[in-house]
């Protein structure tokens, strides 16, 4: 399945009450992971200023359009914040509607491909990590739309919803880039068995083992 013809984005999605704990370990674990959120991402922007600023003169000098792009993406408890990347694909990419990336892609920049295969487009997400709209750790944060599409064919996929968003998690590590039905189901489950389970150890972990896993050969 291909998400295509989206509906228009709500200004809220309403998560549905979970069955089970989904509501984190508690005020410690929480104040734990927002320091260790704002401190590794101001430490990763000092450290990658380089690198980034090296992506943004390549987007100018390729295209001559914006170096960012924004989407809105649903976070804890469904309130939508601005995401943002480096843009990596044309200016008119989504003229004809939103749609998923796949192989092959002729909307993807010259030479920007590496950036999306090696996740490099995502860091500018440190910036909304350091914002406090998402952690270092978490459920991926989706389109509204995109959930809306697929609360039918993925039942309690809202859920998602009940903890902060993250750069990385549990889904990341095991399931990799899923642009299907079952991929969508797959991750999920592991997003859930990630909420029920999350601790700082945890987070701790889940950040090491993605590191060698940046280099990512199914992401579009």
């Amino acid at each position: 399945m291909t998400v295509a013809d989206l509906k228009p984005r709500p200004d809220h999605i309403e998560p549905a009450v979970p069955v089970g704990r989904l509501d984190g370990p508690g005020p410690a674990y929480e104040l734990t992971k927002r320091l260790l959120d704002a401190g590794c991402a101001a430490a990763g922007i000092l450290v990658l200023l380089p690198l980034l600023l090296g992506c943004a003169l390549w987007i100018k000098m390729v295209d001559r359009g914006p170096i960012f792009y924004w989407q809105w993406r649903a976070g804890r408890n469904g309130w939508l914040f601005r995401l943002w990347k480096f843009r990596t694909m044309s200016l008119n990419a989504e003229d004809g509607g939103a749609k998923l990336a796949a192989a092959g892609d002729s909307r993807i920049l010259p030479g920007c491909r590496w950036m999306r295969k090696s996740h490099v487009d995502e860091l500018p997400q440190l910036w909304n990590i350091l914002k406090g709209d998402m952690s270092l750790v978490g459920p991926r944060p989706e389109r509204p739309e995109i959930i809306e599409q697929l609360r039918e064919d993925v039942p309690h996929i809202e859920w998602r919803l009940t903890g902060q968003p993250g750069l990385t998690g549990l889904a990341q590590v095991r399931n990799g880039y899923s642009n299907d039905l079952k991929g969508m189901r797959r991750k999920l489950a592991f997003d859930l068995k990630y909420l029920r389970n999350r601790s700082t150890l945890g987070d701790l972990r889940l950040i090491a083992q993605t590191l060698p896993r940046c280099w990512d050969t199914s992401a579009c």
